[in-house]
């Protein structure tokens, strides 16, 4: 051979070790970026983990701050409002009903006509209505006399058969979606403003009397029985169908509980104890802390960045809201220190909420053997493509942990309820039923989040109470349920009794 061919050879193997040297390099880059994505997951996982122990604690922990805030104004981190709610429906109600629900940018009137025991919801009608943005910022007379004017027009347009007796006032039901210290049953004033509404002479007033100067002004006659918020509204509509509901539970964008409580086991309630000697208390527990919550650097950073830090932390890592969040989070995280989707952090997995909960639930549901679904939601929100499925496997996997504990953490609340009423034992030959009225978008659509919430509740109450206790889904207590409030505070029930 040749002086030139042995050269060319020898610069030939020398480019090819250097190739193989590289694709080795590449590939010890590639599988060192893997474990160190493998390990982040696995940090979280355990950090995540709820344990059937832990949730013990943390439902003992809810049980011994429900007591604590129902001792004292400000004794607990859950408020225990006393909602004055001491009459929920038994069925029998009857009658034409209005309900006024607001909480948000839209508004709904509703009109329900109830027949007694038999027939129990014999009509209801409904609307919707947008609030001009301008109205949201503007003056509290503003608002409500635009309120009033919808009502009156619905009003208006009652059916045949649908008037209520005669001499008797229009009942309303006001579900009003924001924080309010309750006066009675049918008055509470504003705290402050949320979800982009900013009325400042509003503020410090009481959102009936508002209503009713507006309702008055245009000579409606219409008067609001009940002031309330969707919570309450649930449990009134739980109990409407089934005198087994103790308590209701909302999982959707936010979450709240409230259960209905032996009056002389208030210590703060100071006034006359209400005939039923029973009333409803609005938990809040949102609120909720507790240092056997297992928090992670994800949460942690998501409430610093909050609207509101240091508060809401049950709900931060249990709602709707925030459980597309963490997973943004810990994928950016992943991004960043392993290159997980490449070289590149893609710009969109950076912004705050862009992964949102339903899309979570549907990669999280995903029973493609490729996992397409979670292929396509990353293309179309982050716009990360060409991922391989052991790339989406992950993804998959970090929603099963977010959701995962999200679930088994309200289990853990619903027993912390369940132990301050005693119904997670059973007594010698009791055959007392427990039904837990739920409603929200994250309970009634996230599928793995429901499942695994049942399934962990049964696993802490263990079999036999299980078979005591169920969780029903009641559907728009924010609607039918504050028409439903209206009827059993109607002012003309002593009349029908006497």
């Amino acid at each position: 051979m040749g002086k030139v061919a042995v050269g060319a050879a020898v610069v030939c193997a020398a480019a090819v070790c250097a190739a193989a040297a590289l694709v080795v390099r590449h590939r010890m880059k590639s599988s060192g970026r893997w474990a160190r994505a493998m390990a982040i997951l696995k940090e979280f996982e355990d950090k995540c983990g709820t344990p059937i122990g832990k949730l013990r604690q943390v439902a003992d922990a809810m049980t011994v701050e429900m007591h604590a805030g129902l001792a004292s104004e400000g004794g607990s981190k859950l408020k225990m409002l006393i909602s004055y709610v001491d009459n929920l429906p038994t069925g029998d109600e009857k009658g034409l009903f209005y309900a006024l629900d607001l909480g948000g940018t839209n508004f709904r009137v509703l009109r329900v006509q109830l027949g007694g025991k038999d027939k129990h919801v014999v009509k209801q009608e409904s609307e919707e209505v947008s609030i001009p943005p301008h109205l949201m910022t503007g003056t509290s007379e503003g608002l409500f006399d635009f309120i009033a004017e919808t009502l009156a027009k619905f009003v208006a347009t009652e059916g045949e058969g649908l008037h209520p007796a005669p001499g008797r006032q229009r009942e309303l039901g006001f579900t009003f979606s924001f924080p309010v210290r309750q006066t009675s049953i049918a008055s509470g004033t504003l705290i402050k403003w949320t979800k982009g509404f900013s009325i400042e002479d509003a503020v410090e007033q009481d959102v009936v009397g508002e209503l009713t100067k507006s309702v008055e002004k245009i000579g409606l006659d219409l008067r609001v029985t009940a002031l309330v918020n969707d919570t309450i509204g649930t449990l009134a509509g739980g109990r409407y169908h089934n005198q087994d509901v103790i308590a209701a539970v909302i999982l959707g964008t936010g979450t709240n509980a409230a259960y209905v409580e032996r009056a002389h086991a208030i210590p703060k309630w100071h006034g006359l104890l209400p005939k039923s000697g029973e009333m409803v208390i609005n938990m809040e527990w949102g609120n909720f802390c507790s240092s056997h919550l297992p928090l992670t650097e994800y949460d942690q950073a998501l409430d610093v960045e909050s609207l509101n830090p240091g508060e809401q932390i049950f709900e931060k890592i249990i709602s709707g809201m925030y459980l597309g969040d963490i997973v943004r989070r810990v994928l950016l995280k992943m991004a960043e220190e392993a290159d997980f989707f490449g070289d590149v952090v893609p710009p969109k997995l950076k912004i705050p909420f862009v992964l949102r909960t339903p899309v979570m639930s549907a990669m999280h549901h995903d029973s493609s053997p490729d996992l397409k679904v979670v292929g396509n939601k990353l293309k179309d929100i982050l716009e990360i493509s060409n991922t391989s499925l052991k790339m989406r496997k992950v993804v998959m996997a970090l929603c099963d942990i977010v959701a995962t504990r999200g679930a088994r953490l309200s289990a853990a609340g619903i027993l912390g309820v369940l132990k301050k009423l005693g119904r997670d034992t059973v007594k010698n030959g009791e055959k007392q039923k427990s039904v837990v009225a739920l409603d929200g978008g994250l309970y009634e659509h996230y599928t793995e989040f429901r499942t695994s919430m049942e399934s962990t509740l049964k696993e802490l109450l263990g079999d036999e109470v299980a078979e005591r206790i169920s969780i029903e889904l009641s559907s728009d207590g924010s609607g039918i349920g504050a028409a439903l409030l209206a009827a059993s505070h109607s002012q003309y029930l002593e009349v029908e009794e006497s």
